[in-house]
């Protein structure tokens, strides 16, 4: 909620003026935002939301960017992602998630060290 929004809720116990000055913000500002006519989206950002539910939340920036310009939008990759995270959408992953570790595999045969009876290399001069 913007500092304007909270002013213009709790306008009815308390003054404007007073409101104003609690959240550091001007009046004049304040009435201009009242004034100020609801923002539209741009046509984008409506079909790419169409396009990630329909696509089941699986599209990242990428595969949506290339949507919208097959449906003639131009829209970059960082603003799309800037769009989502804003929206608090976030693609998910199709892969399954396997954790990955350093252990091997207890049945896997070792091979035999054949280094083990040969001799020493010779010595260096610098070592």
């Amino acid at each position: 909620m913007s500092r304007y929004a909270f002013i213009a809720a709790c306008t009815e116990p308390w003054p404007v003026q007073l409101l104003c000055q609690v959240l550091a913000v001007s009046p004049a500002g304040y009435y201009q935002w009242r004034h100020r006519p609801a923002a539209v989206p741009p046509p984008w950002q409506v079909v790419a939301q169409a396009a990630f539910t329909r696509h089941a939340r699986r599209y990242g920036t990428r595969r949506l960017r290339a949507e919208l310009r097959a449906e003639g939008h131009t829209v970059g990759r960082y603003a799309l992602r800037t769009w989502l995270r804003r929206h608090g959408l976030q693609a998910l992953s199709t892969r399954p998630h396997r954790p990955r570790t350093t252990v091997a595999d207890p049945a896997a045969i070792v091979d035999e060290n054949r280094l083990f009876g040969q001799p020493a290399p010779p010595p260096t001069r610098y070592g």
